[in-house]
């Protein structure tokens, strides 16, 4: 078998093979390639210790030497190049205490996740595959490498990428890595937030989000997201996750479109559990509150709708209440896409920064500073998103000399 590599991923491996140390593109690039997906990034294993491999290169990076990785920069693409290894004993569920680096190929695939992860390549010796990944890959299988119970009391994580693997790839568990997974599920909590919320959010936007269902099943959700394990019990779950299914691969549509039967206050503690980002908190948030919102295919109330959604999600939220619709609530929705295309197409005033007057003429024309200002300037807004055609500077100064006035 002939895998494509990149010319630096190679130019890399032939540099340690002429030094006489072993090579190979090694992990998820391997898989990836051999299912004719495009590889995220190239990870490469060799016999050279770190201190030989930064002697081969000019340009390096120290970026986990206690682990036996470098960074090896060719041209504008880095490589991470790590040591054959054997992991010491693990304290933590998560890290080893200690590695040690070997001559032997073997011992460092045989300490890696899944079958399917422990395959290795280069040109010379083509693949390398010593525990059946090809097999796997074949009959669709996440499979541990060895004892499953081993690897995942080795890391505890590895129990969340079983499951984001199987989504990803659309392949089953294998029973033996299932039973061990149902078993050791609780181990997860030694696990810090942010990974989990990596994991979580891989299988959440892979092509198959309802694969959350499977980690249900398999005892994960009710340690890393028991708010799932409640819905499932009520029977919103399904439901969600139908929904999820509709919509494209965003983090923020998916989370939502799963979080919406637990409402907007449970969904962001859940989220600032799981340590994600503000933006995303936020983002979701804001969508399962406005996603009860029955919007009217009619312009002046498409216009009043957008400000209070806002301009920056009203596009999701149209994709989320689709996802999540009869046939005649599509209808009307398909009008409300119309009504806003048309609104961007015209470039009419939805919002205070497109107003066509500003705090500073109101202050000019005896408005004083404070909430009356912010009141003026709303009451201004609304009568724009009723009649795009007073957004002028004219009539608004009109408008705001009869309410001062007044």
């Amino acid at each position: 078998m002939k895998i494509r590599m990149p010319a630096g991923a190679r130019a890399v491996i032939s540099s340690l093979q002429a030094r006489g140390y072993e090579a190979y593109a090694v992990g998820g690039c391997v898989r990836d390639s051999v299912l004719s997906r495009e590889p995220d990034d190239w990870d490469i294993t060799t016999s050279a210790s770190p201190s030989e491999v930064k002697a081969v290169f000019a340009r390096t990076v120290d970026t986990g030497l206690q682990h036996g990785t470098v960074t090896v920069l060719m041209g504008k693409e880095q490589y991470e190049v790590t040591t054959y290894r054997i992991d010491g004993e693990y304290e933590d569920g998560r890290h080893p205490k200690e590695v040690i680096f070997t001559a032997s190929l073997e011992e460092d695939l045989k300490r890696r996740d899944f079958t399917i992860n422990a395959m290795a390549y280069n040109d010379e010796e083509g693949l390398v595959d010593l525990f059946g990944g090809m097999d796997d890959l074949q009959r669709k299988v996440v499979r541990c490498v060895g004892d499953p119970m081993e690897r995942f009391q080795e890391d505890a994580l590895r129990i969340l990428r079983a499951v984001r693997f199987s989504a990803q790839l659309g392949f089953r568990i294998h029973s033996d890595t299932a039973a061990a997974v149902l078993r050791l599920a609780p181990t997860l909590s030694r696990i810090s937030a942010e990974r989990i919320a990596a994991e979580l959010t891989k299988l959440l936007t892979s092509p198959r989000p309802e694969y959350l269902k499977a980690a249900y099943e398999l005892g994960i959700t009710s340690v890393v997201m028991p708010e799932f394990d409640r819905m499932m019990k009520e029977g919103s779950g399904e439901a969600a996750l139908e929904a999820a299914k509709r919509v494209r691969s965003d983090r923020a549509l998916r989370f939502a479109e799963v979080l919406l039967p637990i409402g907007e206050q449970n969904a962001g503690a859940l989220l600032r559990r799981l340590k994600l980002d503000n933006d995303t908190i936020r983002t979701v948030t804001r969508l399962i509150r406005h996603m009860p919102m029955r919007l009217e295919a009619e312009p002046a109330a498409v216009r009043r709708a957008v400000h209070e959604v806002g301009e920056d999600i009203f596009p999701m939220l149209l994709e989320a209440q689709r996802a999540a619709s009869d046939r005649q609530a599509l209808e009307n929705l398909g009008k409300t896409q119309e009504c806003w295309s048309e609104i961007c197409r015209q470039g009419q005033c939805v919002s205070l920064k497109t107003l066509a007057i500003t705090g500073r003429d109101l202050i000019r024309l005896g408005c004083r500073p404070g909430p009356g200002l912010g009141e003026l300037l709303e009451a201004a807004l609304h009568e724009v998103l009723d009649d795009p055609q007073k957004n002028t500077k004219e009539y608004l100064e009109a408008f705001a000399k009869a309410r001062l006035g007044a």
